[in-house]
């Protein structure tokens, strides 16, 4: 694999950059410059990756996110809201919802480097390049991210009732746009962290900080896309299949 940084540019000006070169060109000494900033490569961060085990990995990731729609359709106050606000909840909360899910069931998993497809198997396959290029495909960074999270979730060591009820606190979401019932929504939310806050105190008097902390190591599953946690886990399942359509029918199918 070609380790090269070309975060500068293209390498193949860079001949000058010889480290023979720097010595002799070396200019006579002066004030350093404290205000240049150091270049900090991303090429690592930036590479496709894809799971090391992906039957394996692929079935407990199936596994986790069938739960977690059967944890939503269980609470009675999100059957009550209406459809729409229901769907709109989901595709806001489906996400750290699973990652919830992965941490509270001790998942672990490995990667790889992901394979460049051929062109020919492209065509014998009948996907254009242009379809796999929309998605956003894995990578080092964004898993390192994600692994992150649950490593922060593991450390906290929840209980079933926490990781209940902050759920709840995820779940009803009054911030989501287009929500028809916002207020019965905001106040499911208080319940929420207020049941969370209950169920701190018993095992953990002297923890003050405990829900502040949980609540912060919430925030961060913000940033973990949709599209990486579908790429990674689930593409290889669903295959060109949407999974938001397949969460849709496992949340509303009676």
């Amino acid at each position: 694999m070609d380790s090269e940084c070309h975060c500068c540019g293209d390498y193949s000006k860079g001949q000058s950059n010889a480290i023979l070169f720097n010595i002799l060109s070396r200019p006579e000494p002066s004030a350093p410059n404290y205000g240049r900033v150091p270049h900090a490569c991303r090429c690592d961060t930036r590479r496709k990756v894809c799971l090391r085990t992906p039957d394996d990995t692929c079935r407990v990731a199936s596994s986790v996110l069938v739960k977690t729609m059967h944890f939503m359709r269980s609470l009675p106050a999100f059957q009550q809201l209406p459809p729409k606000d229901q769907l709109s909840l989901l595709q806001n909360c489906w996400t750290p919802l699973f990652i919830l899910g992965l941490a509270q069931d001790g998942v672990r998993f490995a990667i790889h480097d992901a394979p460049a497809a051929s062109m020919l198997k492209q065509i014998l396959l009948n996907r254009p390049e242009t379809d796999r290029s929309e998605r956003e495909q894995p990578t080092l960074g964004g898993v390192q991210t994600l692994k992150a999270c649950l490593k922060k979730f593991r450390s906290l060591d929840l209980s079933p009732k926490e990781y209940a009820y902050l759920k709840g606190t995820i779940i009803f979401n009054p911030d989501v746009p287009g929500l028809k019932a916002s207020l019965f929504v905001e106040g499911l939310q208080y319940e929420a962290q207020q049941a969370l806050k209950e169920v701190l105190v018993p095992p953990h008097p002297e923890d003050t900080g405990r829900f502040a902390r949980i609540l912060l190591a919430a925030s961060t599953l913000k940033v973990i896309t949709p599209a990486l946690v579908t790429e990674l886990f689930f593409r290889p399942v669903i295959g060109q299949a949407e999974l938001l359509d397949l969460l849709m029918d496992m949340l509303f199918t009676r």
